[in-house]
């Protein structure tokens, strides 16, 4: 190979690099592992509907239970 060959190959690669840094970014850089684990905690929730009589009931005992302030009758 003479240089210029090797010159042109260079500037080839430099582009391709260039062209493909976003999705080697969103793959392995630094925001990549935070995304990941994200994902598997995300994956681990669950969607709780209304027709679920034992979370609302579950609800209700909990909001019953809280302590409240009886607020008197004539304001300051």
């Amino acid at each position: 190979m003479t240089w210029p060959w090797i010159v042109l190959l260079a500037i080839a690669l430099g582009v391709a690099v260039v062209a493909e840094w976003p999705r080697f970014e969103r793959l392995a850089g630094a925001d990549a592992r935070r995304l990941r684990n994200r994902g598997k905690r995300k994956a681990k929730l669950t969607v709780v509907t209304s027709d679920d009589d034992e979370f609302v009931r579950s609800v209700q005992a909990d909001l019953e239970s809280l302590p409240t302030i009886e607020e008197r009758e004539t304001p300051r």
